[in-house]
């Protein structure tokens, strides 16, 4: 039975490195059903809403979307596409692991991290008004409910994934009230893995730490402003943006994205580096069960980055965006080549 799936190619490099990835997981011999939409401003040309009702209602049928980087304008224009995602399906739970691939020259090998990110509130929530002329107000919003769950969100991802220690983070020793609540949810539900460690640090105090020794963290849990500061700083240390999956999970569906921007400069050049959407869609194997699949393309994917010249010219190499696609491909029916027969169920 085919997988159906909700593909949001984006705009700019998006429909590159959509088309690139979409190739590599039809590679595995795994059947999919793509039903791909616009959003963004070209879908607002063509239909004139931004998310069109089609995407939503694809979404509530498939239950899992791939989405490419979409243009989200600074300071005026449309609100964020991502966000109005999360919020709409209640993707409450912003998962990235940051590890490292093989030959991207960093200061920090061997880094492994899991930033999990409450996705639906604080800040985010986009509750904003003029008081006056020349004052604005924005709205901080924490609630006991979504701080419970995404810390019960990441305690159970550690106990299920041998994960030892979670740090919450936080600035409640300003914002006594908000994240002093997020604090006090945390805590109790720490109570219920003791196999787990627990600890807390603020949120500035953290950045300075992570870039002094960010092997001193296992996984870290925080609400929406600091989840966005903070994983986008961890990416740094594999590299940058342009290497790391992300997932926006919630009880009901599941989108997963690259989150670079969308490098309009670069568009239809076939030089765009596919990695980030290919890792999401790594993670989305993994959450529809297809986990063959997903390790299939992960040896394959760290074996091309042993040799540069199959690489991307963002990390040195010469490959364009497909070639970088066909490589990857070859490494995975190379693997299979070499597999062993399956055991047969007699002996």
């Amino acid at each position: 039975m085919a997988h159906k799936i909700t593909l949001i190619p984006g705009d700019g490099i998006g429909p590159e490195v959509t088309r690139a990835t979409v190739r590599i997981l039809e590679a595995t011999g795994v059947k999919f059903e793509w039903e791909s939409f616009a959003v963004g401003a070209d879908a607002y040309e063509k239909f004139g809403e931004y998310i069109p009702k089609e995407v939503i209602e694809s979404i509530e049928r498939t239950h899992v979307g791939l989405k490419g980087p979409v243009t989200t304008p600074v300071g005026g224009g449309f609100s964020s596409i991502n966000v109005a995602l999360r919020q709409k399906f209640e993707l409450y739970a912003n998962f990235r692991p940051i590890r490292n691939l093989p030959h991207i020259p960093t200061r920090y090998p061997d880094v492994d991290l899991i930033i999990v990110r409450e996705n639906t509130e604080s800040l985010y929530s986009g509750l904003e008004h003029e008081v006056v002329p020349g004052v604005v107000e924005s709205l901080k919003i924490i609630t006991e409910k979504a701080s419970t769950r995404i810390a019960r969100f990441a305690f159970e991802y550690a106990r299920n994934n041998q994960r030892k220690k979670i740090h919450a983070i936080h600035k409640a020793n300003i914002m006594k009230l908000s994240d002093g609540l997020f604090l006090r949810c945390c805590r109790t539900v720490a109570k219920e893995y003791p196999e787990i460690v627990y600890g807390e640090h603020i949120v500035d105090n953290t950045c300075m730490q992570l870039v002094m020794n960010p092997y001193q963290y296992d996984m870290l849990v925080m609400e929406n402003l600091y989840g966005d500061i903070i994983s986008d700083l961890c990416a740094a240390f594999v590299g940058g943006l342009g290497f790391v999956p992300s997932a926006n999970l919630g009880e009901k569906c599941a989108i997963f994205e690259a989150v670079h921007g969308s490098a309009p400069d670069i568009a239809g050049k076939n030089v765009a580096n596919p990695t980030a959407l290919l890792r999401s869609a790594l993670l989305m194997l993994r959450h529809i069960g297809e986990f063959d699949a997903a390790l299939q393309i992960r040896n394959a994917l760290e074996k091309v980055y042993r040799h540069r010249e199959k690489l991307t010219r963002d990390i040195g190499g010469q490959a364009g965006t497909s070639q970088f696609a066909d490589a990857v491909i070859e490494e995975m029916e190379a693997q299979s080549e070499v597999r062993p027969p399956a055991q047969s169920s007699r002996a």
